[in-house]
């Protein structure tokens, strides 16, 4: 198998766009028509509401694959449901690849060493006992916290090259707040551009045919001069960029991810295109497809494929 980086830069290739599909399920934005047997306006159970997510989502999987190459889930929404919530998610993880659909897994996971080896093992390959290895999630690519430094990232870098997955590494984040400590100066420059040249460094000697390395970087759309700062300090980085759409930033502040050739980057939206109908109408798929669309054509306009 491919490694990640020649997987994901083939997927943008062969859909001509970068485009990732954000999976942020919410109950009260979910179609009426899924949520009613499930309890409608409000639900039967957590294990309903855990339901109710894994019918649309899987939906959402279907209704974009053969337009897109990437979807994106964040864990929290199915952490909410507890033991069921994670159950649907390893269900549609499956469902994601059988559709041909690379997935990250959004949880931005990190701990010291050892746990942070366990987070890797429950990602990558699953963990082993006894000699025997046991298949956990069916992951792509993880987001990681690099805030306890590189001893805690290593093992989600060794166990994803274990088994040609990749990891994409906070580097400057979309939240308003994120220049809190991202913007602090240590003591020359700021801090994320020290985390941005940690994170460059993973890839030196590592890049594939396309020249980019399996460790990627998670960079806000909502700062698009330094979106173009950090593409320019990072050449053989993926970036996988939140922002665009419902948090506010728009395809022009984009053209900065890209390499000349258009790759280099995977622009996520969620909400935008999940929820682009209102939760009464009963053309919520066609009105998904729509808003897929409409993304893709505007990303054209900036991503030189």
């Amino acid at each position: 198998m491919l490694g990640f980086a020649e997987r994901l830069v083939e997927a943008v290739r062969r859909f001509k766009t970068p485009l990732c599909v954000g999976i942020d399920p919410r109950w009260d934005q979910i179609p009426l028509a899924v949520r009613q047997p499930f309890g409608g306006a409000v639900p039967n159970s957590l294990e309903a509401v855990a339901l109710a997510y894994e019918t649309f989502c899987g939906r959402v999987l279907e209704l974009v694959a053969g337009k897109v190459g990437v979807v994106k889930f964040q864990v929290a929404f199915f952490e909410q449901c507890g033991s069921h919530g994670i159950a649907c998610l390893e269900r549609l993880l499956v469902k994601a690849r059988e559709l041909g659909l690379l997935n990250i897994q959004d949880g931005k996971r990190n701990d010291i060493a050892s746990t942070a080896t366990a987070y890797a093992e429950a990602a990558f390959g699953g963990p082993s006992f006894g000699g025997k290895r046991f298949l956990v999630h069916s992951i792509d690519a993880i987001t990681v916290n690099p805030y306890l430094g590189s001893d805690a990232v290593e093992p989600f870098i060794q166990q994803a090259r274990s088994f040609q997955g990749g990891i994409f590494i906070l580097v400057r984040t979309s939240n308003p707040g994120a220049g809190l400590f991202q913007d602090l100066m240590c003591p020359e420059e700021k801090l994320y551009r020290q985390v941005a040249k940690l994170v460059e460094s993973f890839n030196l000697g590592n890049s594939g045919p396309a020249g980019f390395g399996d460790v990627g970087a998670v960079v806000g759309a909502t700062y698009p001069a330094e979106l173009a700062e950090l593409r320019q300090l990072m050449p053989n980085t993926l970036f996988l960029v939140p922002g665009y759409g419902a948090q506010g930033a728009s395809a022009s502040d984009l053209a900065g991810a890209f390499r000349p050739d258009g790759t280099g980057a995977v622009i996520n939206s969620g909400r935008a295109i999940t929820f682009a109908a209102k939760t009464n109408q009963p053309d919520w798929e066609s009105q998904l497809e729509m808003a897929c669309e409409k993304a893709k054509g505007e990303l054209a306009e900036v991503c030189p494929l």
